[in-house]
């Protein structure tokens, strides 16, 4: 499994409804995308839920990396969003660890990055809690080995202080993500 991540940060008087409209008429498109195990359109607004700034910030989970190499260079769809946008960082890291809750239909996102620790044991642990509670979708845990980092991604049922809010979930192969310990 592998994660992903851009984040278009916006100015502060962009009208979000233009994202809130690309993703209504465009989201679709990948609800059937080869390797793709789920991608969240995810959206901040500022000043809305403890928000700063205005951002699109789309996170995936990738079954296999032939999905994710097709998707961003291979005219898999990214082309769009960089032909209205430019090409902006992808954050990518290797998954750790994946689970399921409960919650069919998500509406909020978070994610948290924290330093590697040096047990992963605890962090492996929590993501097993996560899903059992009646307010989460799924948890994934991935880290980055470049700046040995830790990112916890949760779906969620609510919205709450310092999460996305969630406009689309595209899910494919969600069924075909393992779950539990990537190792």
């Amino acid at each position: 499994m592998y994660a992903m991540q851009y984040e278009l940060t916006l100015p502060a008087d962009y009208d979000m409804g233009i994202i809130r409209r690309r993703v209504a008429t465009r989201g679709g498109s990948t609800d059937d995308f080869p390797g793709l195990g789920l991608k969240a359109y995810l959206i901040r607004e500022r000043g809305v839920a403890g928000s700063p700034v205005n951002q699109y910030a789309p996170f995936y989970l990738w079954r296999d990396v032939a999905g994710m190499g097709k998707f961003l260079v291979g005219g898999g769809g990214f082309q769009g969003l960089v032909d209205d946008f430019g090409r902006p960082p992808v954050h990518h890291w290797t998954g750790i660890a994946f689970e399921r809750g409960p919650v069919k239909t998500p509406v909020a996102a978070s994610k948290d990055v924290t330093r590697m620790p040096a047990d992963l044991g605890e962090s492996l642990a929590e993501i097993g809690e996560l899903a059992q509670r009646e307010d989460v979708h799924s948890a994934a845990l991935a880290f980055d080995p470049t700046a040995w980092r830790l990112i916890r991604f949760v779906l969620w049922s609510g919205r709450g202080p310092g999460r996305y809010e969630l406009l689309h979930l595209s899910r494919p192969e969600l069924d075909d993500l393992p779950r539990g310990r990537q190792w």
